[in-house]
């Protein structure tokens, strides 16, 4: 992972913030990728424990900051690489300014892209709030914007698509996470 470069890392880097077209499907093809579904969130649970400096809302999408450390940024620019072959309609930019490394998403102008996203935002403190988060918490969230991951008999591969399920209450271990997420931001503003 912290190894040579891949083309994939190349063609990050020359990623300019162009947002896809809003007609790009939102669709997440991992039918290709080297690790599975629970290894990219395993993977996303350690970056955000071990380098997560803080995140933030940009003028085109969402921003996470990372400490510089040893093998931060490539390893940053890997998994941004890895996101970007699967998730197409995502745009991503890695880049080192003073003391961080920048990972700026954007999506198109979709509201299941912008659902998505919102849900990549919150993913830190909701991997944060418990060890438990799976896949199955992530859907269960999605159904709450309202959205269905249908995932492809034949492989991973996921398509998001609109339900009639809006501001579904969570439910179950999601009801519990998402209490700790809130119990975890009202700690924070007191502080």
């Amino acid at each position: 992972m912290l190894g040579a470069r891949t083309s994939e890392q190349d063609d990050l880097e020359e990623f300019d913030m162009e947002i896809p077209a809003a007609s790009t499907p939102i669709v997440c093809d991992m039918t290709t990728a080297t690790d599975t579904e629970k290894e990219r969130l395993a993977e996303y649970r350690r970056l955000f424990a071990q380098a997560l400096a803080g995140k933030e809302r940009t003028d085109e999408g969402i921003r996470f900051r990372f400490r510089v450390q040893p093998g931060v940024e490539a390893w940053v620019r890997d998994l941004a690489a890895r996101e970007k072959a699967c998730c197409a309609f995502y745009t991503y930019t890695v880049a080192v300014e003073r003391d961080e490394v920048l990972w700026d998403c954007a999506v198109p102008d979709d509201d299941m892209a912008r659902a998505i996203l919102d849900e990549f935002y919150a993913l830190p403190d909701l991997l944060a709030a418990s060890p438990d988060v799976g896949m199955d918490n992530l859907r269960e969230r999605f159904a709450r914007h309202g959205l269905a991951v249908i995932t492809d008999p034949a492989g991973p591969v996921h398509t998001v698509q609109p339900t009639d399920r809006h501001d579904v209450p969570p439910t179950g271990a999601d009801a519990r996470l998402t209490r700790r997420i809130a119990a975890g931001s009202s700690t924070a503003r007191r502080r």
